[in-house]
């Protein structure tokens, strides 16, 4: 059997291939998945591929396949290690770490102002795959960025520096870094002036430069003498999957459930009269990622914010299942406890992911002011990851998203009218890799998979 388009998801618990083919009409449509554990322990990630390529195979009643186009996204081993260093955090560092976010950087550190001995030291234990350099507006401050191109400099020559910084003082920068023979990328400046941002040209250096430093976890460079294009961050992914439902549906908010984090994207511009409001400006698309917040890998955290006194209280067999928690629950209870935890992810990370108003004393006396990302004007909600995709709980985990802004009314949360779906065939990642190829098919795969919870 021979299928248009082949997909790999190598994330950090397991690995999925799913299938494509057009149909009659030519619209492209999902044929099948495979999945297996993610194979990082065993030192070589193609293990995990194949094992998912005979679970496809069995599903497809097909022991031979074939494809035209295969295109894979990864955030194993940790995705791409990064540091963020700018000026003034709720300035150039909050914007640079927006960037990082939003292309899938996994961020270790986060410094403003100038760099001392001891972040020089955090930076070398961290072994970062990537250094992001910013720092003040278009022809503004100088002094900050120079002295912080120096400190980088001396760190080990193979990490890579992004710098989205001052563009004035470019040239300076230059001069410092590239006689050491560090590899060195100049994008515009991430806060080119007072409340603006802009991110995107920084997101696709770093989405790049995945790409070329994930060849190195291994067995990595296997995929990549048969994939049709770069592997991205699987996050970046997600967030090309969501642009791409806003195109159509407007403001979208998208929770993805994993083992070990959960990542929440919104993409939407939020109420203009709370645009008014905010002190600082937010991207249009904005990632975040709760890495405390995991319903495997993490679960013990989530266990120890919910209580572990309240979930016995729920649960009979806790300890059974808390000694045999898995991505593949083997009992009901076992799936109405993963179900719990990811309602908790689930809610605390969208409350994370909000921004909020909060009154401060002015000269004409109380005011009310907004900080963060507005999700009020959010129309619509998808829930993918593993668990949202496949859950027999999907809707018991998502419905009380419509009434988190009637029990947090100081937060910018979606409001009750929104509308919940579920990434039924856990392709969501899928169709963000599919948009890099052909961004009509993939909104084929927009129109057709996602279910409506009701």
């Amino acid at each position: 059997m021979k299928v248009q388009i082949l997909t790999a998801e190598i994330g950090s618990t397991t690995t999925v291939l799913s299938a494509f083919s057009c149909n009659a009409s030519g619209k492209l449509s999902f044929l099948a998945q495979g999945e297996s554990y993610t194979t990082v322990i065993e030192n070589d990630v193609t293990i995990g591929i194949e094992r998912a390529l005979i679970e496809l195979k069995k599903r497809l009643k097909d022991d031979k396949l074939d494809w035209e186009v295969f295109i894979a996204s990864s955030s194993a081993a940790g995705g791409l290690k990064m540091t963020v260093h700018g000026l003034v955090y709720d300035m150039t560092v909050r914007a640079a770490k927006e960037a990082a976010l939003g292309a899938g950087g996994v961020i270790k550190l986060v410094t403003a102002g100038k760099l001392s001995e001891r972040d020089l030291e955090k930076i070398s234990k961290i072994q970062p795959r990537l250094v992001l350099l910013a720092g003040g507006v278009d022809y503004g401050e100088e002094e900050t960025v120079i002295h912080n191109a120096g400190m980088i400099n001396r760190l080990d020559r193979s990490i890579p520096l992004v710098y989205a910084g001052n563009t004035a003082i470019s040239d300076e920068v230059r001069e410092i870094i590239s006689p050491t023979g560090r590899e060195i990328y100049f994008v515009d400046n991430v806060y080119p002036r007072i409340d603006e941002l802009n991110v995107e040209p920084t997101r696709k250096i770093i989405r790049e430069v995945f790409s070329r430093n994930i060849t190195r976890g291994p067995g990595m460079e296997k995929i990549y003498l048969i994939a049709n294009k770069p592997v991205i961050p699987t996050p970046a992914a997600v967030m090309l999957a969501a642009e791409l439902f806003s195109n159509t549906y407007n403001d979208v908010l998208v929770v993805d459930i994993g083992g070990a984090t959960t990542d929440v994207d919104s993409v939407t511009d939020g109420d203009p009269e709370i645009s008014k409001m905010l002190v600082s400006p937010e991207p249009h698309s904005k990632r975040t990622v709760e890495g405390d917040l995991g319903v495997y890998v993490n679960a013990h955290h989530v266990i120890d914010y919910i209580g572990e006194k309240e979930l016995r209280g729920e649960f009979a067999s806790f300890d059974e299942i808390v000694g045999k928690l898995s991505p593949y629950p083997t009992s009901d209870e076992a799936s109405r406890f993963s179900a719990r935890l990811g309602r908790y992810c689930f809610e605390t990370s969208i409350r994370r992911h909000a921004g909020y108003i909060r009154q401060i004393y002015g000269p004409t006396g109380r005011i009310e002011i907004a900080q963060g990302k507005d999700l009020t004007a959010i129309k619509s909600i998808i829930g993918t990851g593993g668990l949202l995709s496949r859950s027999r709980y999907t809707r018991q985990i998502m419905e009380n998203a419509r009434s988190l802004s009637k029990l947090h009314s100081k937060e910018l949360l979606p409001g009750p009218d929104i509308r919940i779906y579920r990434d039924r065939n856990y392709i969501f990642a899928a169709i963000g890799l599919i948009s890099t190829v052909d961004a009509s098919l993939a909104t084929d795969l927009i129109d057709s998979s996602l279910e409506e919870l009701r």
